[in-house]
């Protein structure tokens, strides 16, 4: 009797090593939990370090010291814009039967346009200011035989450079749609094909408007390229910038890809209109 009373009590003790075991477990599970939050936690802030380092500031352009060399620099352009018939203007036009300022509206750009950040909007201010100083950028409006009017560096400009802004008449794609202007440029890309707007350096404009335009879909067009034309949302309107991509030399030709959005814009407005036509064809029966 006490013999299975003592078996019994055996069999009802606690086993040390299973506990010592199962705490272990539990202990490499707490472990490998750690492990992973502090895998997240780690992958996170690469993430947000990858991020951070992509964002780049931009930089003002850097005018000529020297202001002989700065006079022919305006003069250049001065001839090129009294040969064109153009009048020069160095912001956003909006002249009466064409679209109002009102139109410029950044929120109604489909697919949401990038906002110009604060530091890069005084950058933007200082170049303006530098302007109305009649500190130029460093460029020279040169004429080819066969391009016609093209744009030289006439000093070394540097990577991420704001060059210019790109400017004219603000006006709505719909009544430009049979202009045969080769320098209009997409200034806003609305959902509501009405909506969209486009700028027209024809009459109004600054050096921009003979800045080459290439194809940069060829190896040959991609190391030409030296300018990027970005829209920017600054202050709620848009903005046309065209940015350096690299650094650029004295006497380069400024190249920025020619312009396609338009041309993309106009197809998707003929498209829409044509489904409509198909619409109100189908309803008659």
């Amino acid at each position: 009797m006490a013999s299975a009373i003592t078996i019994k009590r055996r069999t009802q003790a606690p086993n040390p090593r299973s506990d010592q075991q199962s705490s272990d477990a539990d202990t490499r599970e707490s472990e490998d939990d750690y492990s992973d939050a502090q895998y997240v936690q780690k992958r996170r802030k690469c993430l947000v370090l990858s991020k951070r380092k992509k964002k780049r500031k931009l930089f003002p352009f850097n005018p000529t010291e020297d202001h002989a060399r700065r006079l022919e620099q305006m003069a250049s352009l001065a001839t090129a814009l009294s040969a064109t018939g153009t009048k020069f203007s160095d912001e956003l036009t909006y002249m009466h039967g064409m679209a109002p300022r009102s139109a410029n509206c950044a929120a109604l750009e489909d697919g949401g346009m990038q906002v110009l950040s604060r530091e890069d909007i005084e950058t933007l201010s200082l170049c303006k200011k530098m302007m109305e100083r009649g500190e130029c950028p460093p460029l020279m409006v040169v004429f080819d035989s066969k391009e016609g009017f093209t744009v030289e560096a006439d000093r070394f400009i540097k990577d991420l450079t704001i060059v210019t802004e790109y400017t004219g008449d603000v006006d709505y794609l719909m009544n430009r749609e049979h202009d045969d202007g080769d320098s209009m440029m997409t200034l806003l890309s609305a959902k509501t094909p009405s909506q969209s707007l486009v700028i027209c350096p024809d009459k109004c404009g600054n050096i921009a408007r003979f800045i080459n335009g290439i194809n940069n879909h060829t190896p040959e067009g991609k190391k030409k390229q030296n300018l990027k034309c970005v829209r920017y949302d600054v202050n709620g309107e848009c903005r046309v910038l065209l940015i350096a991509i690299r650094d650029i030399s004295k006497g380069m030709t400024i190249s920025c890809p020619a312009v396609v959005w338009l041309l993309h814009q106009m197809l998707r407005n003929y498209i829409d209109a044509f489904l409509q036509d198909i619409r109100m064809i189908l309803k008659c029966f």
